[in-house]
């Protein structure tokens, strides 16, 4: 199948207009001006990016990935799907050590079917003072049996685990989690300056949720937030749905760290695409009022309504750039860098990639989603006609 648009933009680079070829699931060329043969499909007007990479999202669709039921994740990755994310892994809150493993062995499932791309373990090793929406009385430190018999349950699925530094065994418990192939992330923290370097130090190499769940700034303590940013082996989550973070911390983040190290991420829970209401997170209560979810009775900002458009959209009409500037960094950040935070293989519109992309109209709405070379959502316009 051979695609054109007036825009097409690798993740690095900006084609216009610009052309790719796909067989099966994989991009087997890509280019730009004039398409070596009559195109498959004329997008016209658009702008195409790779496929969205969420690496935080915990449901969507009125589906919580905690229940842990093939059901409820397919209804919330479908609800995701929709709006470009085409690889996605399933957060899961602060559980008990046998819902833990429930949860995890289930899941595992469907990361073996195709469904999911892994699963984040966001909890329960985190900070009771930073506990966000997460049950505080179910933390706990980290132990090595238990960390055994959670990978043990996962059988290679886990991909990311988010744990606060400061905790007893934490450091030992990032070795661990390393040595066996998992991602890990510094968030939920009350972690001081030394204590996240020496959590780098041992291997964490991203920051779940910069600045929210974490311990602030201090002018005489710098805390996670600036160990995080300093790091340059370390990828930075920002959740810019524009409730959680102000435009000019997106920009000066991604001005302080680069904008190859940051990762824009959802943190999308069930309420997500769905009316205001009563929704979950794990055990919690959330109540979601003009799309702002927050724990049940409190004002803390329990997830995020956003989906992966959204977040992109902010980047890019936030970023004080030029407008292809702008496209150019915010496809970074919402695929290729959190596709490399997670080892995911190559990603990005190149040749040998995974044919996964998104079709943005001028408003950067979702106009159509390609994953693995189908069609998730069809484009509007119609096959080219035959010469």
């Amino acid at each position: 199948m051979l695609i054109t648009a007036d825009t097409l933009i690798t993740g690095r680079e900006l084609l216009r207009p610009g052309w790719i070829e796909i067989s099966e699931d994989t991009v087997q060329g890509i280019g730009a001006g004039t398409a070596p043969r009559q195109a498959d499909r004329d997008l016209g007007a658009v702008t195409v990016v790779p496929g969205f990479v969420d690496t935080h999202l915990h449901g969507g669709g009125g589906a919580n990935f905690s229940t842990a039921s093939t059901a409820e994740t397919s209804t919330a990755v479908a609800l995701h799907r929709r709006h470009g994310t085409t690889a996605m892994i399933a957060s899961l809150v602060t559980a008990g050590p046998a819902e833990l493993l429930r949860q995890v062995s289930e899941l595992a499932n469907d990361v073996r079917a195709g469904l999911i791309d892994g699963i984040h373990l966001e909890g329960p090793w985190l900070s009771t003072k930073r506990s966000g929406a997460h049950q505080p009385s179910l933390m706990r430190d980290p132990d090595p049996a238990e960390i055994d018999r959670v990978l043990d349950a996962g059988e290679g699925t886990i991909r990311m685990v988010t744990l606060a530094p400061e905790r007893d065994g934490a450091l030992a418990a990032i070795r661990q989690f390393v040595d066996a192939g998992v991602v890990v992330a510094v968030g939920h923290t009350e972690a001081s300056y030394e204590q996240t370097l020496a959590a780098i130090d041992a291997g964490a190499t991203v920051g779940t949720h910069l600045f929210n769940a974490m311990r602030p700034i201090d002018r005489r303590e710098p805390g996670p937030v600036i160990a995080l940013l300093e790091q340059s082996r370390v990828t930075v989550e920002l959740i810019t749905d524009g409730v959680h973070v102000d435009p000019a911390i997106y920009r000066h983040v991604t001005r302080s760290a680069g904008p190859d190290r940051v990762s824009l991420v959802t943190d999308a829970m069930a309420a997500t695409g769905m009316a205001d209401g009563i929704y979950h997170l794990g055990p919690l209560g959330v109540d979601v009022v003009r799309g702002v979810a927050r724990v049940s009775g409190t004002d803390t900002i329990a997830g995020s309504t956003a989906t992966m458009d959204r977040v992109f959209g902010f980047a890019v009409t936030h970023a004080g750039l030029p407008r292809d500037e702008a496209l150019l960094q915010a496809a970074r950040q919402a695929s290729l860098n959190p596709a490399r935070a997670l080892g995911l293989p190559s990603w990005g519109l190149v040749e040998g990639a995974s044919a996964d992309l998104v079709v943005l109209d001028a408003e950067l709405a979702v106009t159509g989603v390609l994953r693995r070379g189908a069609w998730v959502v069809e484009p509007s316009t119609q096959p080219a006609a035959t010469p």
